[in-house]
């Protein structure tokens, strides 16, 4: 009896052992954004959803260790080597600030982003069909598309000669999206004004500069803080009376005018669904880039009345979705 209570107890004990050894083979994911988790929620879940599709679920056979920014681009390289001292499994950052912040991090580390500018040109990858390198991903355009961006607006706003530009310095896909923004509108006849906000505060500022000089329309570049700030832009540029374009449907979702871009919510998913396939084995380097193919146009009517515009039958047919 003696004995058989000896093995019961050490029993008793391998069993916690056991159970912390699983969790330490679990797999681990080192999420890091600029943004912050109240904005990005539905995107989360998409990212979740490109894991499951993959065969990894959260808490169950995989771990994600989650850093958020919280629109303060400084302390990204911070987070970014706090998920490589913790040697997580696979990192994956959403957007280019994010990213470089990862690349300058580890370079043993596989990494699966998702960038909204040319991984090429930030030196992320040395091609996208062969990475060569810990880093692959997806790449969900944003700078790229300025220009169908701008030429949807200026059809919903024919009236407007000077339209105001709105991007975050901080941010790498700035210089890019003003250079071709400034290109586009030149082509069209329009005058661009440039202004910079990478705070809550420079937002206010912005549109109080805007209230002074009226121009008549704004662009909103395509930005993590943006999107977090999108309540407090959308209430300015509705005081105003502004007609504003923005990159994601949170905007238009939210009472923003319209908004064309990727889908984010299928480019998170597929960046999900990647980093299930390094888990599983699969080399960064080997796997190409993959460029989104999924965009869509929004817009919201409702907003579009309350600013006394009408929405010509070629956007209402075109578009993906109308919100009434």
């Amino acid at each position: 009896m003696t004995l058989l209570g000896g093995v019961a107890a050490a029993s008793s004990m391998l069993q916690p052992l056991a159970a912390r050894a699983q969790q330490r083979t679990m797999p681990v994911v080192g999420f890091l954004s600029s943004g912050s988790p109240d904005a990005f929620a539905h995107r989360l879940r998409a990212f979740r959803q490109g894991l499951k599709e993959a065969g990894y679920v959260e808490g169950d056979n995989v771990e994600i260790v989650y850093r958020w920014a919280e629109g303060q681009n400084d302390r990204l390289p911070t987070l970014a080597t706090d998920l490589a001292h913790r040697q997580v499994t696979v990192m994956t950052p959403f957007g280019s600030a994010a990213t470089i912040a990862a690349k300058s991090a580890t370079t043993t580390i596989p990494i699966v982003f998702a960038v909204d500018d040319d991984p090429v040109r930030l030196g992320l990858v040395a091609s996208l069909a062969r990475p060569n390198g810990n880093l692959t991903g997806l790449n969900f355009f944003a700078t790229e598309l300025a220009e169908k961006r701008l030429e949807l607006l200026r059809e919903l706003v024919p009236t407007a000669a000077r339209v105001a530009v709105l991007v975050n310095p901080t941010y790498p896909n700035a210089e890019p999206t003003v250079r071709d923004v400034t290109t586009a509108a030149h082509a069209r006849g329009l005058q661009i004004e440039v202004h910079n906000a990478s705070t809550s505060q420079e937002i206010n500022a912005v549109f109080a500069s805007l209230a002074r000089d009226r121009p008549g329309a704004l662009f909103v570049a395509g930005d993590p803080l943006f999107v977090s700030r999108r309540i407090q832009m959308i209430l300015l540029a509705t005081r105003l009376a502004i007609p504003a374009s923005y990159s994601g449907r949170e905007f238009p979702d939210a009472g923003g005018l319209m908004s064309y871009g990727t889908n984010i919510a299928e480019a998170w998913r597929q960046t999900g669904a990647y980093a299930g396939r390094v888990l599983k084995g699969a080399k960064p380097a080997d796997l190409p880039v993959v460029r989104s193919s999924k965009f869509e146009l929004v817009i919201n009517a409702e907003t579009a009345r309350m600013l006394g515009l009408t929405v010509p039958p070629t956007l209402l047919a075109t578009a993906d979705e109308v919100i009434e």
